[in-house]
């Protein structure tokens, strides 16, 4: 780290000498979870410390459509960004967790898995309190940008051409036509991508595509893996606070390494005997 680079408190500086971008992936914020979803649920009590730290770090909320247009060259990022982003689409997201957030003047991100809440859907996500596709209007209109998490919720990259075009295709569909205009943004389940499943995603339609990698992001980071830090229950407010100082994780750009191939190879035989699994 350079010493300019501390007195700004940017953090750490990635591999193209860039400061480090905070993107934080939340699940559910509730109190009493399933216990599937558990590990990766925050309670409104931890959830809300969380946005008094983001509110306090003097860093500038946007949502992935910012770093779209930095990234696509359309405009620059303001300073020091930080970014929210929801997966799935629980109950508290058109509720209570949107209006903490519009309390505090913070926009986000929600990546909505359709087959989990359209009438009539089916996902492989087991049983929890869902939001409606009908309230997802109300999430834009608090400040919410939404993108596409997939129908089912599968391992992307363990699927076959046409089931992988049958998820990236169809919930982009049924968001537009629910939302009434273009959804440029997915999110990969549980993060899980390879290059045939980002080129799949550009062919698509969409302008970015985020995954996990539990890792902070930059803005030189890959518009098709974008990383994101999960958040856990167990995580503190000392551990929000050092990733908005851009601490604690490592800052992507970065190559995945052999273990990530490996697991990749292994969930792929895996399905193509028991067929699509839960990406979880």
């Amino acid at each position: 780290m350079t010493t300019s680079a501390r007195t700004r408190g940017e953090g750490p500086i990635s591999p193209s000498g860039t400061p480090a971008i905070p993107v934080f992936l939340y699940h559910a914020v509730m109190d009493d979870p399933p216990e599937w979803i558990a590990e990766f649920t925050v309670t409104p009590r931890q959830f809300a410390a969380h946005l008094d730290v983001i509110v306090g770090s003097g860093r500038t909320p946007v949502t992935i459509s910012a770093i779209a247009d930095h990234l696509a060259g359309r405009a620059p990022l303001p300073p020091r960004p930080v970014l929210l982003t929801f997966d799935d689409g629980f109950a508290d997201l058109p509720g209570p967790t949107a209006e903490v957030l519009a309390r505090r003047g913070l926009p986000a991100t929600a990546y909505l898995t359709t087959g989990a809440i359209a009438p009539g859907g089916r996902s492989l996500l087991p049983p929890a309190p869902m939001m409606t596709l009908a309230r997802a209007a109300e999430l834009e209109r608090s400040g919410m940008e939404i993108g596409s998490h997939t129908v089912t919720h599968a391992q992307l990259d363990t699927l076959s051409a046409k089931d992988l075009a049958y998820e990236l295709r169809t919930s982009k569909a049924v968001l537009e036509d629910a939302l009434g205009h273009e959804i440029r943004h997915l999110a990969y389940p549980h993060g899980y991508n390879s290059p045939r499943v980002r080129a799949m995603s550009a062919r698509t339609g969409y302008e970015t595509a985020t995954a996990v990698r539990h890792a902070l992001s930059s803005d030189r980071d890959e518009r098709y893996r974008i990383a994101r830090l999960i958040v856990r229950r167990t995580h503190t407010v000392a551990d929000v606070e050092g990733w908005l100082a851009g601490a604690g994780a490592r800052v992507a750009p970065y190559r995945d390494g052999p273990k990530t191939i490996a697991w990749r190879w292994y969930r792929r035989a895996r399905a193509m005997v028991h067929g699509p699994q839960f990406a979880g």
